[in-house]
């Protein structure tokens, strides 16, 4: 090999160096990012997806025709849901249909643990509100209105003001401020557009004005 040539090599090595490994570098980092973030997509789907199937299932096993669900079945595929997709909201609305059989078979203790889990680190707003608003109605059937009350303290999304108010209207009933009741109840009417929903409401107002609540 002749001296140009030696002196080519050097230069061709010296430009590998500093131009050729950074874009292989480049090149095989990026395709890793790709590749990696296509991999994330498919997992999340995967997991989407098999929440979403044992969800399904939950549903099913819950609104039986005759009204009676399976409870050791309702309990393994709702623990199926929080174990392997603790936290998503399929685990957090099969929560919700777990503290509904609670309710519907008189453990109240086991739907308040389930609905305070949720309202502790919901999956979404609409989920804590949600589960809030039913966690309070729970509370209230333990002769708990006024912790029920400071559940509902603060300001609620404008599509669950109504709901939110007219609960908070019972509560006050239960704890016999008739006064407080009644402003509660007006605010609720107030944030109803739909006239056929009013309707309860206005029958829990009229009460209220005839001392029969």
């Amino acid at each position: 090999m002749s001296s140009t040539d030696d002196d080519q090599l050097a230069e061709f090595k010296d430009w590998w160096q500093r131009n050729g490994k950074p874009l292989v570098t480049g090149g095989l980092l990026a395709l890793v990012v790709v590749f990696g973030w296509q991999a994330w997509h498919k997992y999340q789907a995967n997991q989407s997806q098999g929440a979403s199937i044992i969800y399904q299932q939950l549903l099913e096993t819950t609104l039986t025709p005759n009204g009676k669900p399976d409870l050791a079945q309702v309990a393994d595929l709702a623990g199926k849901l929080k174990s392997e997709f603790g936290g998503s909201t399929y685990a957090q609305y099969g929560s919700l249909f777990v503290a509904k059989v609670a309710v519907d078979n008189g453990k109240l203790d086991d739907a308040a643990s389930e609905l305070k889990a949720i309202t502790d680190k919901p999956a979404n707003p609409t989920l804590g509100e949600i589960a809030r608003q039913r966690l309070a109605q729970v509370l209230a059937a333990q002769n708990k209105a006024d912790d029920a009350l400071k559940l509902l303290d603060g300001d609620a999304d404008k599509a669950f003001l109504a709901t939110r108010e007219e609960l908070k209207g019972d509560l006050l009933v239960q704890l016999g401020r008739t006064d407080e009741a009644n402003a509660a109840y007006q605010k609720a009417k107030a944030a109803l557009s739909d006239e056929a929903a009013v309707g309860g409401l206005q029958i829990k107002l009229d009460d209220l004005a005839k001392g029969d609540a």
